[in-house]
């Protein structure tokens, strides 16, 4: 049974990912609170030397892109800021200097939203929507299994014409999605129009909704039924979703699997090993070094769910947490590894909370495949390299629901590996041929 991930540490909480965040706590140093923190209570000096401790602590690079780092601690504090903001842009400037794009200040607003993401909950009630350009009306798209709007009979093509009584005509989904969250707990009345039906007013209790990251089914492909997952970031919720994916298509008697890991973008350190052990049994997943030049070698512990063939789809945009999970099946020759170059991004971050509510990403380490390939700036090459055209990533961005089909160029070729390629001879046919020899 994998571990719980709430049971990690929340005061310093690794991950991958550009855009993805975590509800890492941040720890005062003693010698700071001490020394300075009296002098700079209620002072927007305390985020600014808190931003510079931390990375004076924990930064990869101990020399600090050649920055001299204990001067830019005197700069910052020989500066007047008379307001948070003022500390913000001081905090970016310093950052800068860094050139490193993922070690990077958040404010508030920021922190709130990442680490929301990386959680892979909200709370609302639970439903996608998109402004239907036609008609200027807020539209659900879907409504989230076991969420507060299944409840209450919210379906998918329902419009939602006001918020609380607020009139929703032509306002766009990032303004409706702050309308509709909220405290968990507390209620919030849609006015929907359903086709058909009179206009009626639902109220709603907002809930901590989980997110759903993973998605799947089963697809007849010729002779072989193929187990489609797709995986569209590695949020704290991510492997107990992917678990319940393999486990499911495990019963319906699949012949093999497509993991699908294009535009994923990364996310927790942990999530991407729990699910890189689904399906690797043994061996190293990744390698990382901090600043001290010590390893950590993270590694399967024999819960693979599946030993069945296996064939990751990745691009451009698949970074990260996506570069170590492909990496480590490629390696291991557990999977082909199908589609474009990935992004290339080997470096791992830790986030902390802050005084104020803002937040701070810092770059701790960097990581290797467990062939110990550094793919920084260059990537993971495909197994079998194909690049979509503009046309083609024009076509599928317009109509996702020919994504996963013969109509997705990437996928239609993953299929012909499970179905071509000796790796991808089935170990429950491999048995059959076995007894039938005897």
């Amino acid at each position: 049974m994998l571990q719980s991930l709430r049971r990690f540490s929340l005061l310093q909480v690794a991950l991958f990912g550009g855009a993805i965040a975590t509800t890492a706590t941040f720890s005062l140093n003693p010698v700071w609170c001490k020394s300075v923190r009296a002098a700079l209570q209620n002072s927007p000096k305390a985020v600014v030397d808190e931003v510079w401790q931390l990375v004076a602590r924990e930064y990869v690079d101990t020399t600090f892109n050649k920055v001299d780092w204990q001067a830019t601690r005197l700069s910052l504090l020989s500066k007047n800021y008379t307001s948070q903001e003022q500390a913000y842009t001081a905090i970016r400037e310093a950052l800068e200097k860094l050139e490193d794009p993922y070690t990077r200040f958040l404010d508030p607003k920021q922190y709130e939203i990442l680490t929301s993401q990386t959680s892979g909950e909200l709370s609302g009630v639970g439903i996608r929507m998109e402004l239907n350009e036609k008609t200027q009306r807020l539209t659900v798209v879907e409504a989230i299994q076991n969420s507060p709007a299944i409840k209450a009979g919210i379906k998918a093509g329902d419009e939602i014409v006001a918020i609380d009584g607020k009139l929703t005509y032509g306002m766009d989904v990032q303004a409706a999605s702050k309308l509709i969250r909220g405290k968990a707990g507390t209620l919030v009345t849609l006015r929907i129009n359903r086709p058909g039906q009179p206009v009626v007013d639902m109220k709603v209790t907002r809930a901590n909704i989980e997110v759903p990251t993973v998605a799947y089914n089963l697809k007849q492909e010729g002779n072989r039924r193929v187990g489609y997952i797709s995986l569209e970031e590695f949020s704290a919720h991510a492997a107990e979703q992917m678990q319940r994916a393999i486990q499911d298509l495990n019963r319906q008697q699949v012949d093999g699997f497509v993991l699908d890991l294009r535009g994923n973008p990364g996310g927790l350190l942990q999530s991407g090993i729990e699910i890189a052990r689904m399906w690797i049994d043994d061996g190293s997943i990744v390698r990382t070094v901090d600043r001290k030049g010590q390893s950590d070698d993270l590694t399967a512990n024999h819960t693979a769910l599946t030993k069945l063939p296996l064939v990751v789809l990745v691009d451009g945009n698949s970074a990260s947490a996506s570069e170590i999970v492909a990496g480590a099946l490629q390696d291991h020759r557990r999977a082909m590894v199908v589609g474009s170059q990935t992004f290339g991004k080997a470096l791992v971050q830790s986030v902390h909370s802050l005084s104020d509510g803002s937040g701070l990403a810092v770059t701790v380490a960097h990581y290797y495949t467990p062939k110990g390939t550094d793919i920084s700036h260059k990537g993971i090459t495909p197994d079998v390299k194909i690049d979509l055209s503009d046309a083609q990533k024009r076509q599928l961005a317009s109509n996702p629901a020919l994504v996963g089909t013969k109509n997705d160029p990437q996928y239609a070729r993953a299929i012909a590996v499970l179905t071509t390629n000796t790796f991808a001879e089935s170990p429950r046919n491999q048995v059959l041929k076995r007894i039938s020899i005897r």
